[in-house]
């Protein structure tokens, strides 16, 4: 199953941004690998600010147990300060429809 989804970087954040994601710690990684995620990638347009992430998954349960992991609730705290987040930390973020998909 592949998912789209969108979120927002605070103005002046994007390079905080990615170097936090590249390097992105083990435990994390190994948390996504545990709950069905694999070629995870984030794109950003400059322009808006705004972040597109996509993300191949085994199962959406699967996958929506790893936001109640301690690792998952750690890296949220960490990015907390710059993007746009919920009040428990959580990023903001829409799912977006997948209209065509070409293998």
């Amino acid at each position: 199953m592949i998912k789209g989804f969108k979120m927002k970087l605070y103005p002046g954040q994007e390079e905080e941004y990615e170097k936090r994601h590249n390097e992105l710690w083990p435990e994390m990684q190994d948390m996504i690998h545990e709950h069905g995620g694999k070629n995870y990638t984030i794109f950003l347009d400059r322009e808006t600010l705004t972040l597109f992430g996509y993300i191949e998954i085994e199962d959406e349960a699967l996958w929506a147990k790893g936001a109640d992991t301690a690792i998952n609730r750690k890296w949220w705290d960490f990015m907390a300060d710059i993007m746009e987040t919920n009040p428990d930390n959580s990023p903001v973020s829409v799912d977006l429809k997948n209209v065509f998909h070409l293998d």
